[in-house]
């Protein structure tokens, strides 16, 4: 995808990601500072991603056993999702083969952690596979996470893109405030053939997502389908809002 002239920015030019967009409008801004973009939410998306994926392993913990996890992080950044996820697996992992900590002994107190542990995770489950898109940041995704990345933009995906990237699977999904209404429908109902799980996470409570669009909200406390205007079952962790939402196309 043509990227056109870009102009070597480095970082964020500002703190404030709102005036960053008002100035520059939306694809402006990601062509200039693509190779350099830093997520300022990164806390918050860490957080919010720790608590998502442990109420998902408790729930979904024997599906998970039989399939081969598999994550798309669309919109994907500098890979502050896929971070998140690779932290997690990693320090399940370990818990996972550890021995049990021997009570008797008195070790060093350590710093109290708003983010939860993982759970253990069992050694013989095979690497996950990690897929990203993003049509301006795809250099910075490779960078941090040494990681391939797609440059698909949200209109490719919804024309059909992701079959080349995607095996069925549980998928958690990321998505944004850049998608435009007029293809939110077509990418909602074309990631919901393909992944079963859409989790949204961003500093404000868009895209409205709406019945029909493939799309259920879910209550990731208490794990049930709730109403699509219910806010109970989201995390909200250092601003970031974290919403998931299940695919009605797939079992």
């Amino acid at each position: 995808m043509s990227r056109g002239n870009r102009e070597a920015v480095s970082g964020n030019i500002k703190l404030s990601m709102r005036d960053n967009y008002a100035e520059h409008g939306v694809d402006q801004y990601y062509q200039k500072v693509g190779a350099t973009y830093r997520n300022p939410h990164f806390p918050g998306v860490r957080a919010c991603m720790f608590l998502w994926l442990n109420n998902w392993w408790q729930a979904e913990h024997e599906r998970l056993l039989l399939d081969r996890i598999s994550i798309f992080d669309m919109a994907c950044g500098h890979g502050e999702v896929t971070i998140a996820f690779m932290e997690w697996w990693k320090l399940g992992k370990v818990a996972g083969t550890s021995q049990p900590r021997d009570n008797s002994v008195t070790s060093a107190p350590r710093k109290k952690s708003t983010v939860p542990d993982p759970p253990r995770l069992e050694a013989y489950l095979p690497t996950p596979q990690i897929l990203a898109a993003d049509p301006f940041t795809a250099e910075a995704f490779k960078a941090r996470t040494s990681l391939n990345c797609s440059t698909f933009s949200f209109q490719e995906i919804a024309d059909g893109s992701l079959a080349a990237l995607l095996n069925a699977g549980t998928e958690p999904s990321q998505d944004n405030q850049q998608a435009e209404q007029k293809v939110l429908f077509a990418l909602l109902w074309e990631l919901s053939l393909r992944s079963r799980w859409l989790v949204v996470l961003a500093p404000h409570k868009k895209p409205e997502i709406k019945m029909g669009w493939g799309w259920v909200k879910w209550d990731a406390k208490v794990w049930t389908e709730c109403p699509m205007a219910q806010s109970d079952g989201e995390f909200l962790q250092d601003r970031v809002h974290c919403r998931v939402y299940r695919s009605v196309n797939l079992p």
